[in-house]
């Protein structure tokens, strides 16, 4: 069982510890967390259960009555919460007629004087005992196994780095998840706001090909080593990526700078023509510097940005065989036509090593651009999320804005975002081939949507985020857009022999 212990000088500091255990809970599942919270009277469980329930509703000022006379309370709050005293009662078959395993079932709870009901532990649940006998301080030890512990030793190992980033009275707000392993909160100070990234050294998964697991294959950033480098690429090229005024490697933490809320959509959600074609033109400049790959973090510390190799390039596209092609044809593919599909990404990559090179931000879509309208020219553009860059074709990134697979990119609208590329490159210093960029565009932009078919569904079924497949038929749409170029029509007789799109 793992223990951690925590020093509390005062009801502030109680609060504070409530705030991170709060935080905890609303980055799980939004159900069965279960803390238990014990000690004399006057220890300061109610203080610490309050704190945590008025985190949860955002609001300091949150009426919280103590519990001891309804015996149980329930807060609207998210995730709904169940505060219990247990002192009156006799034993578990009368918490059990209140009905706290059912509470667990769609929220979490807190029980204070748990011994009075439980013998030992219930599993996944959280020991917090408050010992006040070493007068004013209270030691506060907490305890448990599972998921939810782990939650909270995170939850207090980033008020620690916010402590000493000077940022120890800042409110600390939960941000929603993206599809990956990160989480952010905003953090509100008096005189300013900033984005806290919580980005734990990547686990590695079981092997996939050769012994290695999918995410080194595709090089996926393993620390937060790389945001760091390539945010600083970045700004030495005079591009709007966010400043880091606290970091902690090790632990995997950033304190970033917010750049805004800005969007390059409107509030309906619909793309804004003349903020695309101004990523365009961030693009077409970014296009003009040449990258070597390695950044400088610190004296004997330098990254290296992979190259977009024919290993990432034909695992990606493999998702559609390993996700995709089972979840819609009900069935897997065969090994002849596993073969004939990775023979055509083989042929299909050879043809973008004739194509342009340059830094990949990977994922330059509407979720990841900020609209910074103060700035100017290409500076509006705030770029964030791009710690997973490689050196590769240049046409990613473009086909990535273009083909937006988070909002419908109409064709018409795609052709001017991409013609304006095309017109920006075409007056820039560095030599553009236009026939090449198009046949690279098509490849690159059939190989993102061809992954992202793959990894949708696979956040469904492996990640039970059901969220994304809503965005299927606007990818399957963007990948037929793509199979109309000539060097793609190999993979189009392919998925006509193997499943219609």
């Amino acid at each position: 069982m793992k223990k951690t212990e925590y020093t509390s000088r005062s009801e502030c500091e109680t609060s504070k510890l409530g705030a991170s255990i709060a935080i905890a809970m609303s980055s799980g599942p939004g159900h069965g967390d279960l803390l238990l919270l014990a000690g004399d009277l006057g220890a300061g469980k109610s203080v610490l259960a309050r704190a945590i329930i008025r985190q949860l509703s955002g609001n300091a000022q949150y009426e919280v009555p103590s519990p001891t006379y309804t015996i149980c309370h329930e807060y609207d709050v998210s995730p709904s919460v169940a505060h219990y005293d247990l002192y009156r009662l006799s034993g578990i078959d009368e918490l059990d007629e209140l009905g706290w395993e059912e509470q667990l079932l769609e929220g979490v709870a807190i029980m204070e004087w748990p011994e009075r009901c439980f013998d030992t532990m219930p599993e996944g649940a959280v020991h917090i005992m408050m010992d006040s006998t070493t007068g004013e301080d209270r030691l506060i030890t907490i305890q448990g196994d599972g998921d939810f512990m782990n939650r909270i030793r995170r939850s207090m190992e980033i008020s620690d780095f916010l402590q000493k980033a000077g940022k120890g009275d800042a409110v600390r707000e939960p941000l929603s998840a993206d599809a990956s392993a990160r989480s952010y909160e905003l953090v509100h100070t008096p005189h300013e706001r900033l984005l806290l990234m919580n980005s734990p050294a990547m686990t590695d998964g079981p092997p996939v090909r050769d012994g290695k697991p999918y995410s080194q294959i595709a090089h996926l950033a393993e620390s937060v080593d790389a945001f760091v480098a390539i945010a600083r690429l970045l700004r030495e090229k005079q591009a709007s990526a966010p400043e880091i005024p606290a970091r902690d490697l090790e632990n995997g933490l950033l304190l970033v700078e917010h750049m805004g809320n800005g969007s390059i959509l409107d509030p309906q959600g619909v793309p804004i023509l003349e903020r695309y074609q101004v990523a365009a033109e961030f693009l077409a400049e970014l296009h003009q510097h040449e990258f070597d790959g390695e950044i400088k973090l610190e004296p004997g510390n330098t990254y290296h940005v992979p190259e977009f190799d024919e290993q990432a390039f034909l695992i990606e596209a493999g998702l559609l065989i390993d996700w995709y092609i089972p979840a819609e044809a009900g069935d897997e593919a065969s090994t002849a036509q596993r073969a004939s599909f990775e023979n055509i990404w083989l042929d299909l990559h050879k043809l973008t090593g004739k194509h342009e090179k340059s830094l990949v931000l990977r994922d330059f879509h509407s979720p990841n651009i900020i609209w910074i309208p103060e700035r100017k020219e290409t500076r509006r553009i705030g770029v964030i999320d791009f710690q997973d860059a490689l050196i590769g074709p240049s046409t990613y990134d473009v086909a990535s804005l273009a083909q937006d697979a988070r909002v419908d990119i109409p064709p018409e609208f795609e052709k001017q975002v991409v013609d304006h590329y095309i017109k920006c490159r075409t007056r820039l210093p560095k030599r553009f081939d236009e026939e090449d960029f198009r046949e690279s565009y098509a490849i690159m932009a059939a190989q993102r949507a061809t992954k992202i078919l793959g990894i949708f569904i696979r956040l469904d079924r492996r990640d039970g985020k059901s969220g994304y497949l809503k965005h299927l038929p606007r990818i399957k749409n963007y990948l037929d857009r793509n199979l109309a170029h000539q060097s793609l029509a190999p993979y189009r007789d392919w998925l006509d022999a193997v499943i219609k799109l």
